[in-house]
C-alpha cells in the first residue's frame, strides 16, 4: 500500500501550506504512535477486525449501498428510512481508511475502491451526491424537500451528507494516496461554493458537519474559498425567524443552534450532536482565522456545558425528546438519553479546545467521555452497540428512550458507524507539541516517534493504565535536546472530579503526586494542569509518575435533584455501576453508607479483564406480597461503567442512596 507520510502529517497535524494563524499546538498523528496496551491495543483491533466488517455488511444488507446504484441510474425507490443514511457508507470508509493507514490490507482496500466507484457513479455531473433524490428526482423522499436545498435548514441533511463525505474521502486520501474518492468530494465541495454564499444561496445547515468537513477539504487542497464557506455556513445562524415567545426549542430555533448568533450563543443548546459539530467547526474556524467573537462564544458555551449540564460519566444530551441537551442541571438518571454519538462529537470538540488554549481540563472531559460514556456504547463483541447510554435501568421500569440491552444495528445506525471511525484515531489524542514543548495527554502504552524543533524524538510509555496508576516514560532524542515535558496531571488526581462544581469528591485526598527522573524525585511546576519538567534530554531518561488510584465517592452539585443524597464510584478514569448479574439479581436497593470501605480486585476472565470493587453494604428487599420491607447485609460489586450490558439483559445504576429514606422501593 501506497502510504504519504507528508500527507497524513498535513491531515492529523493540522499543517499545511504554512497556514498561518493555526492551533498553536499540534496533535502527533495517530500514524506516529505504535501502541502495545491492554486496554486500547484490543479494542483498536476489534474494530479493524469485527467492527468495520461488520458495518459494510450492514450497509449492504439493509440497502444503503443500493441506494448509491439505484442514484446512478436514476431508478428504483429509495429502500431505507433516513436521507442521511448515506453517511454510514461515508463514516465506514473513513474508519476503514485509518485501520488500513496502520495495517495495509489490499482485500479491504479494494474493497473501498470498489464502493467509492459506486458512490462516483451515484455523483450527479455537477457535483451533486444524495441518493434520497437523485434515486427519482421527481419523488424524493420526505425529508428532502421538491427541489435541492429547500429543506436544509431542517431535516434534508444534505449538507450533512456532504460533510461525512469531506471527512471520509480526506480519511482515504491520507491513508492510502488515492485521489479516487478526493476527487469525487472536491467536485461535490466545488458545487457548493457555486451554490453558497453572500451573493447566492443563505443557509443555516440543518445538521452541522460540513463546516468541519470543509475544513479539513481546505486544509489538503489550500482552496481558501472551503474555508470561508465553512465560515459563512457558521454565520448564517440566527438569522431565521422563529417564535421567539415559545418554549418549543423546533419553534424557537434552539433544537439547530439558530435561535441566535453564533457569537451571541453562551449555552449548549438543542441537539447535542448537532452541537457539538457546530461548536468543533466553530473552533476550527476561529484558529485559522483568529475570530476573537468565535473564541468568547465557545469558551462561554464550552464552560455552561461542563458546570450545569454533562453525566458524571461524560455524556451529555440528557433528554430524549429532540435528543437534546436540557436546561440547566437538567440531569435524570432514569430517564438520561447520552448519545453515543453527542460523546464521540465531545471528544471532537475538547480536543480543538486543547489545541487551541493548551489547558489540561479539556483533556480531563475527553478523558473522563472516552473511558466512560464513549466506549460503553459499543459493546464487547464489537458489533453491538447502545445508541443511548442509560444511568439506571430498573426492572420495573424504563424511561421512553431507554435501551435495557444492546442492539447489533438501528434504523438511525450513525452511532455504529461513529464508532467505527473514532476508535482507531485514538492514538492521536495521546501526545500534542508546541514549540521545544511535548504534552502527554493520555497514557496509554506504546511508542511515539515525533519531531521536537525540527529533531527527531521517541517517547515509550509503560504502564497498566487505567487499572494502575503507575506510569513510566522513556524520552530518547536521537541527541542531547533541551525540551519541556508537560505531563498531564488528571484532574481526578488532584481532587477534581471534572473541571466545576457539577461534581466533586465526598472527601478530599491528602496523596501527592510524586515525579522522578532517573529514580530521582524532582520538583516541577504545575501550568494549566501539566507537570512541566524542563531539562536536557539525553538517550533512555527515565521518568517515573504515581497517580493515586483510590476509590472515589462523587457527590452532585444539590442543583441537581435526581442526586440529591446519592453517590457515584470512580477509581482512576473509570467511573463504576451496579449491574444486575453481580447483585442478585438487582441493582437499585442497595445503600452505600458513608463509612464503608471499598476493596478492589482486577478480574481477568470478567468483561475481558476488569477491576471491580467490592464492599459490604446494605440492600433493601420487599417480599412478594409488598408489604414486607427488611434491609440485609450484601456484598456489593461494582463493574466499569462502559462494559455493562454484556452479559444479558438487567438492572443497572451509577448512583447509590447513601440512606434510607432515598431509596425507591421495588419488589424482586
Amino acid at each position: 500500500m501506497k502510504k504519504i507520510s507528508a500527507l497524513i502529517l498535513i491531515c492529523y497535524s493540522f499543517t499545511s501550506f504554512a497556514q498561518h494563524p493555526d492551533y498553536p499546538i499540534q496533535p502527533v498523528p495517530f500514524t506516529s504512535v505504535k501502541l502495545t496496551d491492554q486496554f486500547w491495543t484490543p479494542r483498536i483491533e476489534t474494530n479493524r477486525t469485527v467492527t468495520i466488517a461488520a458495518s459494510f455488511e450492514r450497509c449492504e444488507n439493509t440497502g444503503r449501498v443500493k441506494n448509491f446504484v439505484m442514484a446512478a441510474e436514476h431508478k428504483g425507490k429509495f429502500c431505507t428510512v433516513y436521507p442521511f443514511d448515506d453517511t454510514d457508507i461515508y463514516k465506514t470508509i473513513e474508519g476503514a481508511s485509518y485501520s488500513l493507514a496502520e495495517h495495509p490490507d489490499p482485500k479491504l482496500s479494494a474493497y473501498l475502491d470498489s464502493l467509492i466507484t459506486i458512490i462516483g457513479k451515484a455523483q450527479e455531473p455537477d457535483g451533486y451526491l444524495y441518493t434520497a433524490r437523485s434515486i427519482d428526482p421527481l419523488h424524493p423522499g420526505p425529508w428532502a424537500g421538491p427541489e435541492r436545498w429547500v429543506n436544509e435548514q431542517k431535516m434534508s441533511h444534505e449538507l450533512y451528507n456532504a460533510g461525512h463525505m469531506y471527512e471520509a474521502a480526506v480519511a482515504h486520501y491520507m491513508a492510502t494516496g488515492k485521489r479516487n474518492f478526493l476527487d469525487i468530494a472536491i467536485k461535490n465541495a466545488d458545487l457548493l461554493v457555486r451554490t453558497f454564499g453572500p451573493d447566492k444561496k443563505h443557509v443555516a445547515p440543518g445538521h452541522e458537519i460540513v463546516e468541519m468537513g470543509l475544513v479539513k477539504m481546505y486544509r489538503v487542497t489550500g482552496k481558501k474559498e472551503y474555508l470561508s464557506l465553512a465560515k459563512f455556513f457558521i454565520d448564517q445562524r440566527g438569522h431565521k425567524v422563529y417564535d421567539t415567545k415559545s418554549k418549543n426549542e423546533w419553534e424557537n430555533g434552539m433544537y439547530w443552534q439558530d435561535d441566535k448568533p453564533v457569537v451571541d450563543q453562551t449555552e449548549a443548546e438543542g441537539h447535542a450532536v448537532r452541537a457539538m459539530y457546530l461548536y468543533s467547526g466553530m473552533t476550527d474556524v476561529a484558529a485559522l482565522t483568529g475570530d476573537t467573537a468565535y473564541l468568547k462564544a465557545i469558551d462561554k458555551i464550552w464552560e455552561n456545558m461542563v458546570t450545569k449540564k454533562m453525566y458524571v460519566q461524560g455524556s451529555i444530551g440528557a433528554v430524549g425528546d429532540g435528543e437534546r441537551f436540557g436546561d440547566n442541571y437538567e440531569l435524570p438518571n432514569a430517564t438520561a438519553y447520552n448519545e453515543t454519538c453527542a460523546a464521540i462529537g465531545s471528544v471532537f470538540w475538547n480536543q480543538r479546545m486543547f489545541l487551541l488554549h493548551g489547558d489540561s481540563k479539556y483533556i480531563d472531559v475527553l478523558e473522563k467521555t472516552l473511558y466512560n460514556g464513549l466506549i460503553s456504547g459499543v459493546g464487547l463483541d464489537g458489533k453491538s452497540f447502545f445508541y443511548t447510554n442509560a444511568m439506571q435501568i430498573k426492572n420495573n421500569f424504563l424511561g421512553p428512550d431507554t435501551e435495557p440491552q444492546r442492539s447489533g444495528w438501528f434504523t438511525c445506525s450513525c452511532c455504529p458507524t461513529n464508532v467505527v471511525r473514532l476508535v482507531p484515531s485514538i492514538p492521536g489524542y495521546i501526545y500534542a507539541q508546541k514549540g521545544n514543548a511535548l504534552y502527554v495527554n493520555l497514557f496509554i502504552s506504546g511508542v511515539g516517534n515525533l519531531t521536537i524543533n525540527n529533531k527527531p524524538v521517541k517517547i515509550t510509555q509503560e504502564n497498566n493504565y487505567p487499572w494502575d496508576g503507575g506510569l513510566k516514560f522513556t524520552v530518547d532524542p536521537a541527541q542531547k535536546m533541551d525540551m519541556d515535558l508537560k505531563i498531564r496531571i488528571p484532574g481526578w488526581a488532584q481532587n477534581e472530579a471534572i473541571p466545576s462544581d457539577l461534581y466533586s469528591y465526598e472527601k478530599k485526598s491528602a496523596q501527592v503526586v510524586e515525579i522522578k527522573v532517573n529514580g530521582m524525585p524532582v520538583n516541577y511546576q504545575v501550568e494549566k494542569g501539566y507537570a512541566v519538567i524542563s531539562r536536557k534530554w539525553k538517550k533512555n531518561d527515565k521518568v517515573e509518575m504515581t497517580l493515586p488510584m483510590d476509590v472515589r465517592r462523587v457527590v452532585a452539585n444539590t442543583n441537581v435533584p435526581d442526586d440529591i443524597g446519592k453517590v457515584a464510584l470512580q477509581r482512576g478514569p473509570i467511573m463504576y455501576c451496579a449491574e444486575w448479574k453481580d447483585n442478585n439479581g438487582l441493582a437499585s436497593n442497595m445503600i452505600v453508607p458513608k463509612d464503608i470501605t471499598f476493596k478492589t480486585q482486577y478480574e481477568h476472565d470478567l468483561l475481558n479483564g476488569v477491576m471491580v470493587l467490592k464492599a459490604d453494604v446494605k440492600s433493601i428487599n420487599v417480599d412478594p406480597t409488598g408489604q414486607n420491607i427488611s434491609t440485609q447485609a450484601t456484598t456489593l460489586t461494582a463493574i466499569p461503567y462502559y462494559s455493562w450490558a454484556n452479559r444479558g439483559k438487567g438492572e443497572m445504576t451509577v448512583w447509590f442512596p447513601e440512606q434510607v429514606k432515598y431509596v425507591d422501593l421495588v419488589s424482586k
